[in-house]
């Protein structure tokens, strides 16, 4: 009977794609950018000075044709009448509507590729945020829809992701966006990818970033690498700044390319792009989220986090990740749900600390205002003067040691670079090509001769001052620390705390500003349930107006 149920289905595809129009190839073509560029030497901003947009290593023609076939019967108005299930809607809601047998996991998944397809391909909405993309995921999106039973709204079933291409993931490079790793490095997954799978995300492609995780050139724009080309900002096409390093992975979810992404962070690189790109994004205490299978710039600092359209999306996505990985030294074991039975609903009894320095930010200001007015307990801190001598030096001898250790245990064997100094000179072979913005934080790694009992100073120092400026979260109880963007993610990886931060309005020029709270080591629970109180009452996140 079960196999008669199958070949129906079969049969009823077959004929479904029989009777509609198949539609013609849709052709990638490189456009002419001169023009753009030459406005972009205008820009205010000395990191927007393009040099160039688009990636001259990536063919989008080859990156799609896997779902030619399949796309070929999936039309605009397919995807028109899709996109009031699907757009900026969040996972409860998407798997609602799938229950319900409204939309399945196929049409989700080729719903997310058709529209990275339609803007990709307009020279004047393109945003470069796609690197790979996975050529099995409608066949796995299938056998998803073919076994699925009862499956809670809560859940990460089915749900297209995308990865920060800093994270090892099977059937597609790993490339950090540098031409070093773009040809060789076929790996198997990253810990947290696998956890992903066990629990059935669909893994979509992998996403842009800037070159290394942003720890490669000096006052480059963000999100730019040699792989990708240079990531835009839906908010402001070539105006805003995309934040960085996990550019990609803010700019996708912002212009609803997949359900959420991931993206890592040594300091800023999460909070950046998410508060750039008006999406929640978490950067948890390190070891919440297994390291092992990511580039890495720091073993002390970095972290996978996840960045999504809403913090309910958040929570679940971080859950799928979790695991107590034994590759990992720093990996703790969580054995709580961030999501749990949900959130309360009222702000009574949280007890959040003003930073007064930045009170004179008017959205800032308003927002905390409003959190006052509606029940937290607000109390305004002066931070004390602190140093933070010794950050670059904390980077320099991390990545010195840390990616020679990856590419050794964690890349393919056929990656020819084995150290930062290879790298160096396997770029200056084709500059323009490799590095056309220099390659000045690396050469300062190579010539860093700091040593390794100098660098446990160093880092010792700079957690006791980080911890000194957020010396309030324990001396007056509070439940976090207001900031705004990335303003002080140094201090909180130094201190090794976690922040989240949730949109909270636009600048009057139309860009994007968020709200990011800074908890304790481990309170991610409580951060995400008052992120969410804020969230609900702020209802602040809109869809870029060129991207509806």
């Amino acid at each position: 009977m079960k196999k008669i149920i199958v070949l129906f289905s079969f049969f009823i595809i077959i004929i479904s794609c029989q009777t509609k129009e198949k539609l013609p190839p849709v052709v990638f073509e490189k456009y002419d950018e001169s023009k753009d560029i030459e406005q972009q030497q205008d820009h205010e901003n000395p990191r927007m000075k393009f040099v160039l947009f688009q990636s001259k290593v990536l063919d989008l023609n080859t990156i799609f044709k896997p779902f030619e076939e399949d796309l070929a019967y999936f039309s605009e108005q397919d995807y028109q009448s899709l996109k009031p299930l699907v757009l900026e809607q969040d996972i409860p809601s998407l798997q609602k509507s799938i229950t319900e047998g409204k939309l399945n996991y196929e049409k989700l998944t080729l719903f997310y590729l058709y529209r990275i397809r339609k803007f990709e391909n307009d020279p004047k909405k393109s945003l470069n945020a796609i690197i790979s993309l996975n050529p099995n995921v409608i066949k796995e999106a299938r056998e998803l829809d073919k076994n699925k039973k009862e499956v809670s709204k809560f859940s990460i079933y089915g749900m297209p992701i995308l990865l920060k291409d800093n994270i090892n993931t099977k059937g597609m490079p790993t490339t950090a966006g540098a031409l070093a790793l773009k040809q060789n490095n076929i790996t198997d997954d990253a810990f947290i990818v696998k956890q992903l799978k066990e629990n059935n995300a669909l893994i979509l492609g992998k996403v842009n970033l800037s070159e290394w995780a942003y720890y490669f050139c000096s006052g480059c724009p963000l999100g730019y690498s040699a792989v990708g080309g240079q990531t835009l900002n839906p908010y402001g096409r070539a105006k805003f700044e995309t934040g960085g390093s996990s550019s990609g992975s803010g700019v996708a979810v912002a212009a609803n390319y997949a359900v959420a992404a991931v993206g890592t962070e040594t300091s800023g690189s999460i909070t950046s792009p998410s508060s750039q790109n008006s999406v929640v994004g978490l950067k948890p205490t390190i070891g919440v989220l297994s390291r092992s299978g990511i580039v890495p710039i720091s073993t002390t600092l970095d972290t996978p986090g996840p960045m999504t359209k809403s913090v309910i999306d958040n929570a679940i996505f971080v859950d799928a990740m979790l695991g107590y990985d034994t590759s990992d030294a720093a990996s703790k074991e969580i054995k709580e749900s961030y999501l749990g039975d949900g959130f309360q609903r009222q702000l009574q009894g949280v007890k959040l600390g003003v930073l007064k320095p930045i009170l004179t930010d008017s959205i800032y200001a308003l927002n905390i205002e409003l959190l006052k007015k509606t029940g937290a307990e607000i109390v305004e801190i002066t931070p004390p003067e602190i140093s933070f001598n010794g950050f670059l030096t904390l980077l320099n001898i991390d990545m010195k040691y840390d990616l020679p250790k990856y590419l050794a245990n964690s890349a393919d064997k056929a990656v020819t670079v084995k150290s930062v100094k290879e790298v160096v000179d396997f770029n200056l072979k084709d500059s323009l090509l490799r590095a056309p913005y220099g390659q000045q934080l690396f050469d300062g790694i190579v010539k860093d001769e700091t040593t390794l009992e100098e660098l446990e100073i160093v880092k010792e120092n700079l957690k006791g001052e980080g911890e000194k400026y957020l010396a309030s979260l324990n001396n007056e109880n509070l439940d976090a620390i207001l900031s705004i963007n990335n303003y002080h993610s140094g201090i909180a990886a130094v201190s090794k705390y976690p922040t989240l931060t949730v949109p909270m309005g636009y600048k009057k020029t139309g860009e994007p500003i968020s709200l990011t709270f800074i908890g304790k080591p481990l309170s991610e629970r409580r951060l995400l349930e008052i992120g969410y109180l804020f969230e609900q009452l702020t209802k602040s996140r809109k869809l870029p107006e060129n991207y509806k």
